[in-house]
């Protein structure tokens, strides 16, 4: 009889912040310093634990190739461009926290699916 293995778990979260590291949007790669900032930012205020939590994960390229460092936030499907250290700050304080987007940094939106 063959062992089968176990699925992996995964606990809840309320979004997944993609940020881009790679060369391509910017190139000195400055979003690679964002992804670091993100995780401090969302242990200070609270959202990597518990049913609020953010997940957050860094790509080596997003598909845009300028307007970088490019950060997405799903589910929403929005998507900020020229992210420095003062935009993502008011990127998880006003949006991740507290649920308004920045609609002035916003450069793309995922259109929703007609079904």
């Amino acid at each position: 009889m063959a062992e089968t293995a176990a699925l992996p778990q995964m606990e809840p979260y309320a979004r997944h912040v993609l940020v881009c590291t790679g060369g391509y949007c910017t190139s000195d790669r400055r979003g690679r310093a964002l992804y670091s900032r993100l995780a401090f930012l969302l242990q200070r205020e609270g959202l990597l634990f518990g049913p609020h939590r953010v997940k957050r994960s860094e790509a080596p390229c997003l598909g845009v190739c300028n307007g970088g460092p490019i950060v997405a936030v799903y589910p929403e499907g929005v998507w900020y461009g020229h992210v420095d250290t003062e935009l993502l700050e008011r990127i998880v304080v006003e949006h991740l926290k507290g649920g308004r987007v920045v609609e002035e940094a916003v450069f793309h939106r995922l259109a929703p699916v007609a079904g």
